[in-house]
């Protein structure tokens, strides 16, 4: 299976610490020149450091930019004006009651997780028309397929991933360029890894008694009954990025640990 991407340049969004970063390390991993972005330049210089560790010789630069902002998709575009390969993973999530939800909280959640997508794609779309080859990866969730009900604003713009990968690949039909969504269930993130050990405390168990109540309550569905780890996202994403993947376009690619009932 050729998951070689040497000679290939890849940018990888809000990739400071966990999907993000696990998904820059297996980029480079694979070979890839990876650059990786989050708001601050302390957090990106921890995560160009974290790739380097993990892959000797890694060519890997950063840059801090938010990238909710046309003004951060700008500098990036204009730092970087062309990659192989876009992950688009900038992503936030925010529990909160539907009636709570006002119009700001939904214009930041859809600028982050939906319009940086836009921004960054529509930018690098014509390097990789020129040379006929890329690759375009929305990092959605399967909260775009079950929507919940504690953060419907979240579930939403994960919704608008799945169409907006799926809209942008109708355009490229008959091109070497492939752009998909990925659909990652409940991961062990830094936010993830915090919210646990926080209800854990407050209900006096152990986290992973806590993980345990979580996949009883929240997540029923769940066939793996346990947090999914960034690498186990990467894995999946960097196939995706290959390659080998060259007939997969289109499609909204789970990583959920079964906890989508539906087939496919």
């Amino acid at each position: 299976m050729d998951l070689d991407l040497n000679g290939r340049t890849a940018f990888v969004s809000g990739s400071t610490a966990g999907i993000g970063l696990a998904i820059a390390t297996g980029l480079a991993g694979a070979g890839a020149a990876v650059i990786v972005n989050g708001r601050t330049q302390a957090r990106v210089d921890q995560a160009i450091a974290a790739v380097r560790a993990e892959v000797p010789g890694a060519n890997v630069q950063g840059l801090a930019a938010d990238l909710g902002t046309a003004a951060g998709a700008g500098a990036v575009a204009a730092a970087h004006p062309e990659v192989d390969v876009l992950v688009n993973n900038l992503g936030i999530f925010e529990p909160k009651p539907f009636a709570d939800i006002d119009d700001a909280d939904w214009m930041r959640f859809f600028e982050t997780n939906v319009v940086s997508g836009v921004r960054l794609s529509r930018a690098y779309l014509p390097h990789m028309r020129a040379r006929n080859w890329g690759r375009i990866v929305f990092i959605s969730s399967e909260s775009g397929l079950h929507i919940p009900a504690e953060m419907i604003h979240y579930g939403v713009t994960k919704t608008a991933q799945i169409a907006l990968a799926r809209g942008l690949a109708e355009t490229l039909a008959g091109t070497g360029i492939t752009v998909n969504s990925v659909l990652p269930g409940p991961t062990r993130s830094e936010g993830v890894g915090t919210f646990v050990r926080q209800m854990a405390e407050q209900q006096n168990v152990s986290e992973a008694e806590m993980e345990k109540q979580f996949f009883r309550t929240a997540r029923p569905t769940s066939l793996l009954r346990r947090f999914i780890s960034p690498e186990e996202v990467a894995n999946m994403v960097v196939y995706v990025c290959s390659p080998a993947a060259s007939a997969t376009t289109g499609s909204a690619l789970r990583v959920d640990g079964g906890v989508v009932r539906a087939i496919p």
